[in-house]
């Protein structure tokens, strides 16, 4: 039977990408460049076939997917020819997405977030019934969101659906759509660093309900290179002193994060990775900036001090530029299939193994990329 997959954040770039990109694999107009379940380790795993998912979501603005993925094809994200050819997919998933939610009432006047919830699950559960699906996987790709303040609800699953009753926010948009999802009866997992699934009040349903989910903050640039590039200087015990880097970023992502309140978030997700690694806190900033000409395009520009015998002082600089959405998207594909491998061994609560995906990794204490790799492959392979 077929997955769905349902976005959050479903006209954004990302999703986009996504929908083009799957609709372009399917057709044979692609190879599967980065999809990490697509690799040899992953061939006996189970997983749903790329060309079985269906894609819908929520969304609040933005153009239709088709004039995104122009847009997209302008700026050199999508092939020029792309989006002429997967038109009919791109119309199909956008005849899916339903108006999302800033976190206020609802417009027909209910008061309480609960109200929010039950209309959010309700297109997760039509869309499901309408295609007929075995399972719908949420993936939450939308803006990053400022870190929240503690509530005392967000510790207790009763305390939480009863103050969501009352009139006031009480969860940020992010997890109002975790709590849809799982409400549901969906795998969820926050492809950003907003809070989302993270409250403990959210993982006590999601167990309830005997749900999997995974989260949180996408690694798709510089912290990737960190992951992989600390544990050298670990395991042959040199001493990193200082790591600084200067995020250049562009487009919606670029202007979401010029905002200090959530460029804070991104911030702490991407700065987690090296104390975990080195086993010290080290100096050095991490800087985000707005440069809208870069568009979906990303720079990243890191500087390292270390020392070796003696206290010889030396350092080393990297340069990572890539395309946001085109590094992101197979990511997406690859934990649609791995939470609904999840989902279908019954699994409940937070997949650890998934922290190979994410810069601030739930449910594991564990931020070297290849120890996250094996840790990943070997859940993969195993039917328990």
């Amino acid at each position: 039977m077929d997955v769905g997959v349902w976005l959050v954040g479903a006209r954004g770039s990302v999703a986009t990408t996504v929908v083009a990109g799957a609709a372009a694999l399917r057709a044979g107009l692609a190879t599967p460049i980065g999809c990490v379940t697509e690799g040899p380790d992953f061939t006996g795993a189970g997983l749903p076939p790329l060309d079985r998912l269906v894609f819908g979501g929520h969304d609040v603005a933005g153009p239709p997917l088709v004039k995104k993925a122009e847009e997209l094809s302008r700026s050199g994200v999508i092939p020029a020819p792309l989006p002429r050819l997967v038109a009919d997919d791109l119309e199909a998933a956008e005849a899916e997405i339903r108006h999302g939610t800033d976190g206020d009432a609802e417009p027909g006047g209910a008061t309480g977030q609960a109200a929010v919830v039950r209309r959010l699950a309700a297109d997760i559960t039509g869309f499901r019934e309408r295609h007929g699906l075995a399972r719908v996987v949420v993936i939450h790709v939308a803006s990053t969101e400022p870190p929240v303040a503690p509530h005392p609800a967000h510790h207790d699953l009763g305390a939480l659906t009863s103050a969501m009753e009352e009139p006031g926010r009480v969860l940020p948009p992010s997890s109002l759509y975790a709590f849809a999802a799982l409400s549901a009866g969906c795998p969820y997992a926050d492809f950003t660093p907003s809070t989302g699934v993270s409250l403990p009040a959210l993982d006590e349903l999601a167990r309830s309900r005997g749900l999997p989910y995974a989260g949180r903050d996408a690694k798709t640039g510089e912290t990737l290179v960190k992951t992989a590039l600390a544990p050298m200087f670990a395991s042959r015990a040199l001493a990193v002193r200082s790591w600084s880097g200067t995020n250049l970023l562009g487009g919606g992502d670029g202007a979401t994060l010029a905002d200090p309140a959530a460029g804070e978030s991104k911030r702490i997700s991407k700065d987690r990775a090296l104390p975990g690694i080195l086993g010290h806190p080290v100096e050095g900033q991490t800087h985000i900036d707005h440069v809208p000409h870069l568009g979906d395009w990303k720079t990243a520009w890191d500087h390292i001090t270390f020392e070796g015998f003696l206290g010889v002082r030396m350092s080393l600089q990297f340069t990572w530029q890539g395309c946001d959405s085109a590094l992101a998207a197979p990511l997406v594909l690859d934990l649609a299939r791995l939470l609904a491998l999840a989902h279908e061994r019954g699994q409940a609560g937070v997949v650890g193994e998934l922290g190979f995906f994410f810069k601030d990794p739930l449910g594991l204490d564990e931020h070297r990329l290849q120890i996250q790799y094996d840790l990943l492959r070997a859940w993969a392979g195993s039917p328990a």
